[in-house]
């Protein structure tokens, strides 16, 4: 497949061109729209447990939607839920991805959730979707994207609502940003300490940070 990204960063939409008869996975929801000649397929792929857990600890929907292009090819244009980029990624390796942030991949991609501690450590909970296999992967970020390649024993801090995705052979460890006051005062709380070799990618908002501006300015029934 080769893909296309138009009005990024903030409202990203990508169109995916087909090759004849060629079969992708999507996010349930995402597509925008497609050429009449593809055909979609909705199931719980993987069978019931898996899509479970996708749903309950992945944060993905229960059924994905597989698009095929039919004997001349196709398109289909697919964008996420939120404001913000889309970008590609060549998956070599298993990759560690946060909840929300799949959008579409080549079905060479295996889609799994993973109970994980680099996943409590990230601040996902206990689990975040695992990316294995080969094949290009479509992830999205609220806002624009920041990639890092760091080499081995280089080091990273990411506040950990900004954290996207990173190889999952990349050490991960929680802390605090600073001393008591700085943890405490400063609005950033816990951070990742992330170290190489591998690629990481971050968001430049939070959705956390948004939720937190939203809230309040929400009129109640006694104003």
């Amino acid at each position: 497949m080769n893909v296309e990204i138009s009005f990024r960063p903030s409202y990203s939409l990508a169109t995916i061109q087909l090759n004849p008869n060629e079969r992708i996975r999507a996010e349930a929801g995402a597509m925008v729209g497609m050429s009449p000649d593809v055909a979609i397929e909705t199931k719980a792929e993987g069978g019931l447990f898996k899509s479970l857990g996708r749903s309950l600890l992945g944060g993905e929907s229960f059924f994905q939607n597989f698009y095929q292009a039919g004997p001349n090819g196709g398109e289909i244009a697919v964008a996420p839920e939120l404001p913000g980029d889309v970008f590609v990624v060549d998956v070599t390796e298993p990759m560690l991805v946060q909840s929300g942030s799949y959008l579409a991949s080549e079905t060479s991609v295996e889609v799994n959730t993973k109970l994980s501690s680099k996943a409590f450590l990230s601040g996902e909970g206990i689990s975040m979707l695992q990316m294995t296999g080969s094949g290009k992967l479509l992830l999205s970020s609220y806002g624009a994207i920041l990639e890092k390649t760091l080499a081995a024993g280089e080091k990273y801090i990411v506040d950990t609502t900004h954290l996207v995705a990173f190889n999952e052979s990349m050490n991960v460890e929680m802390k605090s940003v600073g001393g008591f006051k700085s943890t405490m005062l400063s609005g950033e709380g816990l951070v990742v300490h992330i170290t190489g070799p591998g690629k990481l990618y971050m968001q430049t908002r939070s959705p956390h940070a948004f939720v937190q501006w939203l809230i309040p300015q929400i009129p109640t029934k006694s104003s």
